[in-house]
């Protein structure tokens, strides 16, 4: 098969979240596996040239929007024999962040911007004679491909017979904007009905995008049913319901060649199941950085998370400070995020020397270090459509301790107390309570039956969530979509 990714993030060159990871390691799954892969991002003002030995590919290129041409460069990098296509845009992506300001405002063209990336990558398979078999969109940034293959190219001899492939990453962004956008993004008003992409007078563009996609999923097979539900689908349940067998789940993999004990470069000493050795100067190290009391015998529970309502952090910042008055426990964190959160989290360490250490901003070591060198790793998510570090802290022999939703809840096993069969700990109820006694019940385990914390440690680490299988999925997934395609 002949496939396209058309997204807003691709790892290493741009990434906030998993949509990053995914783009940037799916495709390299999908070539071992023998399929022709391209990928189309923005050319962000973050995104050095130098360092990623970008080249000029094409251009200048004309994209035709709605009411008028715009023109970009293309560049191009090579990500592990994948070509990753950059489309330059002075005015759109040259800019501090990806969707918003420093400020964390929202910018207010944001719609234009990557509305003006998905015609760019479809513009760019025409250009480059790439007659996509299924076009892969993600989130509301690119959903607008699905509707656009249907609307523009629907005869077009390079994309007409393109599939689409919408891929869900977190139902709760789903580009609502004035509908003055409409004109520019070349929809028409007669899509701006209730059934495609008018939500209450807006433009909701992940609406529209599942409506038109000839196949839907999301990253994991638990997220794909609370979705589906009033609470889970942020409005958009009706619409997935109505795409019947056309919504699954697919869990996202592990890129197990970045984060792997065994080969991490990252971290301060390596090790494997067989010789734990090397997580003990792991931890000691950790509890070093980050300005924590140096003890073996003291568990570290890491966090390293986005500091967002979603996560769960301000239930924990309700019951921190009573776990680490009433346990002998210790916390590492990264984070960054909600200032208020920041300022909050950021200032625990000087009221909690030696017992919480905490870094404010984002660190890829210090996140290796933390997966690494703590004993259990902390997910209080309200919602979580897949997770990556839960699966991350398995296999480095870290206990999740995580809420029971979304792919939280598919990759991480209840502890068994009576047998110590499990990999981590789960809870169901969103709070502080359930956080705090959830926390006592690991700590617990540490403590008094330190032979089922080996017997968790082993089996955690003998989990395998790895890309192949899932890419496999997503392969059934676009032969899915292909005939969704012919058939209509």
């Amino acid at each position: 098969m002949r496939i396209v990714f058309i997204a807003a993030e691709c790892a290493p060159f741009a990434k906030t979240g998993g949509l990053g990871d995914v783009v940037g390691a799916l495709p390299q799954y999908l070539r071992a596996l023998g399929h022709s892969v391209m990928v189309v991002v923005p050319r962000y003002a973050s995104i050095d040239a130098a360092r990623y030995h970008l080249r000029w590919a094409h251009g200048p290129m004309g994209v035709w929007m709605g009411d008028r041409e715009e023109w970009c460069a293309v560049h191009v990098a090579d990500s592990h024999g994948v070509p990753v296509y950059f489309i330059e845009h002075e005015g759109y992506f040259n800019r501090w962040g990806l969707y918003h300001d420093a400020h964390f405002n929202d910018y207010a063209d944001n719609p234009r911007r990557f509305g003006f990336l998905t015609r760019a990558g479809l513009q760019l398979c025409k250009d480059l004679n790439f007659a996509p078999d299924v076009v892969h969109v993600h989130d509301w940034h690119t959903a607008l491909g699905a509707a656009y293959l249907k609307i523009w190219h629907w005869n077009d001899p390079i994309l007409g017979g393109a599939a689409s492939l919408l891929t869900i990453h977190n139902i709760a962004y789903q580009g609502k904007y004035p509908a003055d956008h409409l004109p520019y993004l070349g929809l028409q008003w007669g899509n701006f009905t209730p059934d495609k992409f008018e939500d209450n007078g807006a433009l909701n563009l992940l609406k529209g995008g599942i409506v038109y996609a000839d196949v839907v999923n999301t990253v994991s097979p638990s997220y794909a049913l609370e979705t589906r539900t009033p609470f889970g689908g942020h409005g958009l349940a009706p619409y997935l319901n109505a795409k019947g067998e056309d919504y699954f789940g697919i869990l996202n993999g592990v890129d197990y060649n970045t984060w792997n004990p065994q080969t991490d470069a990252l971290i301060p000493a390596r090790y494997s199941a067989e010789d734990l050795s090397g997580k003990a100067i792991c931890k000691r190290e950790l509890q070093r950085r980050l300005d924590l009391v140096v003890s073996a015998d003291t568990p570290v529970i890491g966090v390293v998370s986005r500091f967002v309502e979603q996560k769960g952090l301000h239930l924990l910042a309700q019951c921190i400070e009573g776990i680490v008055q009433h346990m002998r426990v210790q916390f590492a964190i990264l984070g960054s995020g909600d200032k208020g959160l920041e300022r909050y989290f950021g200032t625990l360490p000087a009221r909690y020397s030696g017992r919480i250490g905490c870094y404010v901003g984002y660190n890829e070591e210090l996140a290796h270090w933390i997966e690494a060198g703590s004993d259990f790793f902390l997910m209080p998510s309200l919602f979580e459509p897949c997770g990556l570090n839960q699966m991350y802290s398995l296999k480095y022999g870290t206990l999740p301790i995580v809420r029971a939703t979304g792919g939280l809840n598919d990759t991480v096993q209840q502890y068994d107390e009576a047998t110590g069969e499990g990999t981590g700990f789960k809870f169901d109820e969103p709070s502080a309570h359930a956080i705090y006694y959830t926390v006592g019940w690991a700590v617990s385990t540490y403590y008094d039956r330190p032979h089922h914390m080996q017997r968790l440690i082993r089996t955690a680490m003998a989990q395998d969530f790895s890309w192949e299988r899932s890419a496999e999925q997503y392969v059934q997934a676009y032969q899915r979509a292909i005939h969704k395609k012919r058939a209509g």
